[in-house]
């Protein structure tokens, strides 16, 4: 379980500033998908009976009960993975770092940091109706890394984090020059 008092490889008095998750509405999304398969299923079950008040004499029965327990299964699954998908994809800002933490599947994760100082863009970007109206977007962080670029996808408030980012960079990028500089002298 991800805590913000727990993080990986957490570095000697590094601040979590904050854990950013994809906007609720996108889990709300998911959630009406997962309602309309289980109302089409239910809808199903309701004709199923009221055309044919026999069928659970027939020898179609068992065949029926399998298909019905096959597709509500599947949408179990959907739901499940949904559900694992928006929760453990995480995205951690601390005064250092950035860490990406991305679910892959149910038995699949890829953790990804980038140093601060090594930021060289920070862009928010809000396409379409739903994402303007609910106030969720991408960020995308351009590095000089091997990875040049971090995504944050549908997130809440891409602004207010793009500019926590930068921020951050800022601070960090004159706290590595002042570093340097106290290296440099006392190496001379």
């Amino acid at each position: 379980m991800l805590s913000a008092y727990r993080i990986p490889n957490q570095l000697p008095d590094e601040k979590v500033i904050m854990i950013v998750r994809k906007d609720l509405f996108i889990m709300f999304k998911r959630v009406v998908a997962f309602a309309l398969m289980l109302a089409t299923l239910i809808g199903f079950v309701i004709i199923m009976f009221t055309l044919y008040p026999t069928a659970n004499e027939s020898e179609f029965y068992p065949a029926i009960v399998l298909a019905a327990s096959a597709y509500l299964l599947y949408i179990w699954l959907f739901f499940f993975f949904t559900f694992i998908d928006y929760y453990l994809d995480t995205w951690i800002i601390t005064d250092e770092r950035i860490i990406n933490i991305e679910q892959e599947g149910f038995f699949s994760r890829t953790i990804s940091e980038e140093r601060l100082f090594r930021i060289q863009d920070v862009t928010s970007e809000v396409k379409g109706v739903l994402p303007t109206m609910f106030g969720y977007g991408d960020v995308y962080i351009q590095t000089a890394g091997e990875k040049n670029r971090f995504n944050f996808e549908q997130v809440p408030n891409p602004d207010g984090i793009r500019d926590v980012i930068i921020r951050l960079a800022e601070v960090d990028r004159a706290k590595q020059t002042t570093e340097t500089k106290k290296e440099m002298v006392g190496i001379l």
